[in-house]
């Protein structure tokens, strides 16, 4: 227990100094739905790893196409930065197409990529546009080390319902609260966990804690490295409570333009899941995020 302590403390920590990490408030009002003033693209990005490195990648694209951006990342969770979209504090963010509509839609029961996209076209904030979306996708998937899935006998998510009673779910701590969470882990599979435990958004802190055994089920990106490199379980979600999630651009439609939607849909045309894991694990050894986005799109010949 002193270590599911000391972990949930860490979060909490981590979460505290990325939400101080831009140097100002980035969720400082620039005007309801009319996106930032002036001509400059301020591109925002979620506080885990590949949010930013998606963000980065339209940057540098964006930028060799001569557009003025300005990066402001790590906003936080999708109840943080939407709201950062909606009132004009960013104009860009990669988003995920399912956990998107989710959010916006929580009774939604789309799971196909175009079901999914769909009714996300009919659900988002007004002042605000989708542009074209990428085969790249990352889903939540709940993991167990193969120890876990041995002794429990467990393949899918179902199989944890009769057992659930005994284990420990790690994850990001919106996870609590939303629909693709423990809130529809609970109303579509019935299965109610002994506790849940606040980590990151499919970070370090959840996988340490899951392969370290102070957790036996993790909220983990299907583009995680990590899920090979320690022989992680990824539990079938054979009633699909988790949709779709294609990476799209969502930006202000005030600031959209031409150089704009050709850029991005450029990117998105090329951009494949390889792509997300293989980026990904660069990430992981400490690679410089813009130096990952500048190789891609030299490679996609994008720059």
């Amino acid at each position: 227990m002193k270590k599911l302590i000391a972990i949930s403390a860490l979060a909490a920590a981590s979460l505290l100094a990325l939400s101080g990490c831009s140097g100002g408030d980035p969720l400082a009002s620039a005007g309801a739905g009319t996106g930032s003033s002036g001509d400059q693209v301020i591109i925002g990005s979620a506080d885990f790893t590949e949010s930013q490195l998606i963000a980065s990648i339209y940057s540098e694209a964006l930028q060799a196409a001569g557009v003025d951006v300005k990066e402001q990342f790590n906003i936080g969770s999708r109840e943080v930065y939407m709201e950062a979209l909606q009132d004009g504090s960013i104009d860009l963010i990669p988003e995920y197409s399912g956990a998107l509509l989710k959010y916006l839609d929580t009774s939604s029961t789309a799971s196909t990529t175009d079901d999914v996209l769909a009714e996300l076209a009919t659900q988002l904030p007004t002042g605000t546009s989708l542009l074209d979306h990428s085969l790249a996708e990352d889903k939540d998937v709940l993991a167990v080390t193969s120890d876990t899935a041995a002794k429990y006998d467990l393949e899918k998510i179902s199989d944890l319902a009769p057992v659930a009673a005994e284990l420990s779910l790690g994850g990001p701590p919106e996870w609590k609260t939303r629909v693709n969470g423990v809130i529809g882990l609970v109303d579509v599979y019935g299965i109610n966990f002994r506790e849940f435990v606040s980590l990151d958004a499919g970070g370090p802190l959840t996988m340490t804690a899951l392969t370290s055994g102070q957790i036996q089920v993790g909220d983990i990106f299907s583009t995680d490295p990590g899920v090979t490199d320690n022989d992680l379980v990824v539990l079938e979600d054979d009633k699909s409570l988790f949709a779709a999630e294609n990476v799209v651009p969502v930006i202000t439609t005030a600031k959209l333009d031409s150089t704009i939607a050709e850029t991005l849909n450029a990117v998105s045309a090329q951009l494949t899941t390889k792509d997300l894991i293989r980026m990904n694990s660069e990430a992981s050894s400490g690679t410089n995020l813009a130096e990952i986005a500048i190789a891609w799109l030299t490679d996609a010949d994008l720059i």
